[in-house]
């Protein structure tokens, strides 16, 4: 099994949608560790890390988010992995 760990900026209507929660409970589920967090100019900011197939399953999820968000842009570069032990909403 490798891990990877993927930093990714969001764009779109991704704010006061609860995509940060609804984040956290997709990262929970696939065993995905890492954070999330509002950033001032309407993006949202994630850093995901965990076995490469949990990863990129959470990745994809991140194009559609909850209900009401409306997600235009995704955009991931690979980092080294991180020491995280579980995934924060910020």
């Amino acid at each position: 099994m490798t891990a990877i760990c993927l930093h990714c900026f969001i764009s779109g209507r991704v704010q006061g949608v609860c995509y940060r929660r609804e984040t956290q409970k997709q990262a929970q589920a696939q065993g995905v560790q890492g954070w999330v967090q509002n950033l001032d100019d309407g993006r949202v900011e994630a850093v995901l890390c965990g076995e490469r197939e949990a990863v990129d399953a959470l990745r994809d999820w991140l194009w559609k988010g909850p209900p009401a968000a409306k997600v235009t842009a995704v955009e991931v570069e690979e980092m080294p992995c991180q020491n995280l032990t579980q995934f924060e909403m910020r």
